[in-house]
């Protein structure tokens, strides 16, 4: 109580002594959206080179590509920078329910890939930021995503908001559909049941296998064509024969319709220069070859280096636990697909994380450059009911008395919802812009440069 005509007595002599301290040590004290200018320069420079250690160790010409391309662009700054993003998210959203993410939602991790059949499906197809989360951290992601895209393209403000608008609006609908049965338990974009942009999409990936593997690889020898991108390493074949024969063994990869004979390794690549979250990390395309003469004697696997999560340690609290991120990426992929590509496992090289998967003839993907603002508000919607048909199948086993969608759905107001995603999205990708020019500044001053050539 104060005493009418007192001044009270004030010591905050220890409180600042622990903030000096906190300071000292580097703890965060404040979020990281409430620094000024200067201090989120630091942070952002700070942040993209604790995230880029090991690349920068590893391989530092990776690392310098990486980073060109992030100063090239602000939707690439935006896809490559996931820990920056997702420490401004830090423990936010804890009252929503939490289901397995897929991490990285955004418009270019929507696409083809193979299916067991061996047939083009379309779906969300990046799972190596996959992490148990609240349900809204991918729909903020992509919709941050298609706010940035719709910006790039010079689409007004008005349609940006319309895009992501309808992104959530798939998202809502499709959550609607999956409540009222379990459509999600098998459900499957192909080329009977898809709208008719996804259609288009697949039929353009139906490509001959002939065709696709004779860009990559010289079938007369059964070895890889060399070019600045794919650099043959002969010599390993035996090396990767072993880690092939272990990676079938621990995946249960094959069986009845991939006899042993199969799994014959003919040749092995280094890959170059792919992606842009994974650029600097390691990458090979392993050639095999098994019976007959046909097409199908010949597949590629694509063995990516694996990293933790830029989710870790972020999300509010939760039961989920991974031994490694590999174990997350791979379940992420037999949870959210409907019998998604069988090649799909973990390998070990040297010690370290491996994602196996085919180098499919099927993969593309939609240019959203090429698309006017009511065709991307079309294929927002969809990759929307993607993203949808992921977080109901989370919980891989379906928990039929109390499923994901009936919690995420009982636990928001759809229209409050929606408007709240567009203003997020619109804050989101003017702090991105802002930072991307923070990134720009100490790029030219060459803050991020560390390989040179002898």
């Amino acid at each position: 109580m104060i005493v009418e005509g007192r001044i009270p007595d004030i010591d905050r002599c220890a409180e600042f002594r622990d903030f000096a301290k906190a300071l000292g040590r580097g703890d965060i004290v404040i979020p990281p959206t409430l620094l000024g200018k200067r201090e989120r320069r630091l942070h952002v420079r700070q942040t993209l080179r604790e995230d880029h250690q090991f690349r920068i160790h590893n391989r530092p010409e990776g690392a310098e590509a990486k980073f060109d391309k992030l100063a090239g662009s602000v939707f690439h700054f935006f896809r490559g920078t996931a820990l920056l993003y997702y420490r401004d998210q830090a423990g936010t959203d804890g009252h929503l329910p939490q289901v397995f993410t897929m991490g990285d939602a955004h418009p270019e991790n929507f696409g083809v890939m193979p299916s067991v059949d061996g047939t083009p499906i379309f779906g969300v197809n990046d799972f190596d930021e996959a992490w148990k989360a609240p349900f809204s951290w991918d729909i903020k992601r992509c919709a941050t995503g298609f706010w940035i895209v719709a910006k790039e393209n010079g689409f007004k403000k008005k349609h940006r908001r319309k895009i992501v608008h309808a992104f959530v609006d798939g998202y809502l609908r499709a959550m609607v559909d999956y409540l009222r049965d379990d459509r999600e338990d098998d459900f499957q974009f192909r080329l009977d049941n898809s709208p008719p942009m996804i259609r288009d999409l697949l039929e353009g990936a139906m490509q001959s296998r002939r065709k696709f593997l004779s860009k990559l690889i010289d079938l007369d020898r059964c070895r890889f064509i060399p070019d600045d991108e794919v650099v043959p390493v002969s010599s390993r074949i035996d090396e990767f024969q072993e880690i092939i024969d272990k990676y079938r063994r621990e995946n249960e990869i094959g069986g009845v319709s991939r006899p042993d004979d199969f799994f014959i390794v003919r040749d092995v690549a280094i890959k170059k220069d792919s992606g842009t979250a994974s650029l600097g990390l390691d990458r090979y395309f392993v050639l095999l070859e098994g019976w007959g003469d046909g097409d199908d004697r010949c597949v590629v696997l694509e063995m990516k280096q694996t990293r933790r999560s830029s989710l870790y340690g972020l999300v509010p609290e939760n039961d989920f636990e991974a031994r490694e991120q590999i174990d997350a990426i791979v379940t992420a992929h037999d949870v959210h697909l409907v019998g998604g590509d069988p090649f799909y496992g973990r390998a070990e090289i040297e010690g370290r994380s491996f994602l196996v998967r085919e180098r499919s003839p099927f993969k593309d993907d939609i240019d959203s450059d090429d698309l006017d603002p009511g065709e991307m508000a079309t294929y927002a919607g969809i990759c929307g009911h993607a993203l949808a048909h992921t977080h109901a199948r989370s919980e891989g086993e379906h928990n039929h008395d109390d499923p994901p969608e009936r919690r995420i759905m009982g636990s928001i107001e759809p229209e409050a919802f929606c408007a709240d995603i567009v203003a997020f999205a619109h804050d989101a990708a003017k702090r991105i812009y802002k930072d991307h020019e923070l990134f720009k500044r100490d790029h030219a001053l060459g803050v991020f440069r560390f390989y040179h050539d002898s």
